[in-house]
């Protein structure tokens, strides 16, 4: 990782932001799509699991965006 710091604009800041925005959005819907998936063990395994990883990639991207904007990274400018 480089020592640049990245403004709220940053194409790599709006991408982290929208990858965690979207897998967050998903793991609320994922109540339905189990309840939906009665019945069906192997369809609400597969859910599950990507819940889990929908959650996973959540973490991360808040972690990475952390990083970025340590050390007041995210400014005006």
């Amino acid at each position: 990782m480089t020592s640049e710091t990245h403004s709220p604009a940053d194409d790599l800041v709006y991408d982290l932001v929208t990858i965690q925005y979207h897998a967050l959005k998903a793991a609320t819907a994922y109540a339905t799509y189990l309840k939906d998936a009665e019945g069906h063990d192997d369809v609400k395994q597969f859910l599950t699991q990507c819940q889990e990883q929908d959650s996973q990639r959540a973490l991360q991207c808040h972690q990475l965006l952390g990083a970025l904007t340590a050390g007041g990274g995210l400014s005006a400018s």
